[in-house]
């Protein structure tokens, strides 16, 4: 076991309770890198088991609703662990749990049983809940008040960075080896054994990211000691619960809903989407190739949008974005080709600014209670799992992917009302400010 490190390099709180240890920022946003990869794979995992199972749009969407439910099921007992161990102890606890997940996929692929792969992606996404419970807080302790969304964005993009790189590369692991063998056309015996030798290729992805989380949380806990005066309100287990009474905590929550669940089920349907013969006609490889694109457009919005977050008004730009998702969504399923096909990818650009400055604004207020706040956050992550099932369903019955996806929009609607009640209802924090 390392030594502890001695206290005189650690960082401490102050009185306001901000943390002055920017070497720490740099360990916050490997860890937005890391658990953003990992949840933008599922875009790529998706269409994989989707040709495997001969599953529909509704069963495919279970991939997102089993990854997502741990949200809810993991948000507040996630805070809890993490105010006990603390953040750093906290994040090792949970990229171990990720680590166990990935392994999980080695048993789901030998017994080639989709209802195993769901169970090894709750796990997974067991344990990025628990590191999402720490980095959020943290990142908007390391500074001041009023530099919080410049910052919780800056951040971000380095989970948007992760959102391109993952993509790119698992892409190229999982769809480019598909063997042009219909699986229907399989049955029994053989089948399973089809489905065992395709989906080795998801199994050798997950396992080389279990041995990066591995080593990640060995450098997290030889660091274990390097943040003191960390300050946490002992509260119940539901205690958090009673932050959605306050009206901007509470509209906030709801946003954080609706917006991933937006964000998910676009990213979700992109292969699909890509595929039809009227939009790009492509192969399910090709149509890969393009999930980095949307994905990046966030990436990009983030880092310019931590610099006009400094200086405008972070609940028109969250409205005026909304409203952009909003138009591309109309101008993708009214249009064909390579029109039709950017403009979806384009809504990456829209959703950029999106989960940091609804975060932020949701808990401008919170002080010591940001750990309760990140947890109730993240329970309503769970709009990860809900609306693209709903999508997934819509897209079912309707048999159209472009009548799907008036389901996000309306999310973004949401969103963009949300944004202009908080530029004209300033929080008590930012006025201080």
């Amino acid at each position: 076991m390392a030594a502890p490190v001695p206290s005189s390099s650690a960082a401490h709180a102050d009185d306001t309770g901000h943390i002055d240890a920017p070497e720490l920022r740099l360990f916050v946003m490997a860890l937005f890198f890391i658990f953003g990869g990992i949840t933008s794979l599922n875009d790529v995992i998706i269409p994989k088991l989707k040709e495997l199972f001969t599953l529909n749009y509704t069963q495919a969407m279970l991939v997102q609703f089993c990854f997502f439910t741990a949200y809810a099921v993991i948000g507040i007992p996630g805070a809890r662990l993490v105010k006990k161990l603390g953040y750093m102890r906290g994040a090792v606890a949970g990229l171990l749990i990720m680590m166990v997940g990935c392994l999980m996929f080695i048993p789901a692929s030998q017994s080639a049983a989709y209802a195993i792969f769901l169970l090894a992606l709750f796990v997974l996404a067991s344990g990025v809940v628990i590191v999402q419970v720490v980095t959020n807080p943290l990142i908007s302790l390391l500074g001041p008040a009023k530099t919080t969304h410049s910052r919780l964005t800056f951040a971000q993009a380095f989970n948007s960075l992760g959102t391109v790189i993952f993509p790119f590369v698992g892409a190229k692991l999982i769809l480019g080896k598909l063997q042009g063998i219909d699986p229907k056309t399989l049955s029994g015996a053989e089948l399973d054994a089809y489905r065992v030798a395709e989906t080795n290729t998801v199994v050798n992805t997950y396992i080389g990211l279990a041995i990066a989380l591995l080593l990640v949380a060995a450098v997290v806990w030889f660091n274990r000691n390097r943040l003191k005066g960390e300050k946490h309100e002992e509260s119940s287990l539901l205690a958090g619960l009673e932050l959605l009474k306050d009206t901007r905590f509470g509209l906030g929550a709801l946003c954080i809903f609706l917006y991933v669940g937006a964000e998910v089920s676009i990213g979700s349907l992109i292969v699909n989407y890509l595929q039809q013969g009227h939009v790009l006609g492509v192969s399910q490889a090709e149509a890969g190739d393009y999930i980095p694109y949307y994905w990046g457009g966030a990436l990009i919005g983030r880092f310019i949008g931590s610099a006009a977050l400094r200086v405008l008004n972070p609940g028109k730009i969250l409205s005026f974005t909304a409203l952009g998702a909003i138009a591309l969504i109309a101008i993708s399923t009214h249009t064909t080709g390579m029109l039709s096909a950017w403009s979806l990818i384009a809504i990456g650009l829209m959703n950029s600014i999106m989960f940091p400055t609804i975060f932020s604004l949701a808990c401008e207020d919170l002080g010591k209670r940001a750990a309760d706040g990140s947890g109730i956050i993240n329970v309503a992550i769970f709009g990860g799992a809900v609306v693209p099932l709903l999508t997934g369903t819509v897209a079912d019955i309707s048999h159209s992917l472009a009548l799907a996806l008036i389901l996000p929009a309306l999310c973004y609607a949401v969103i963009a009302v949300f944004g202009r009640w908080t530029a004209t209802h300033p929080s008590a924090a930012s006025q201080a400010a």
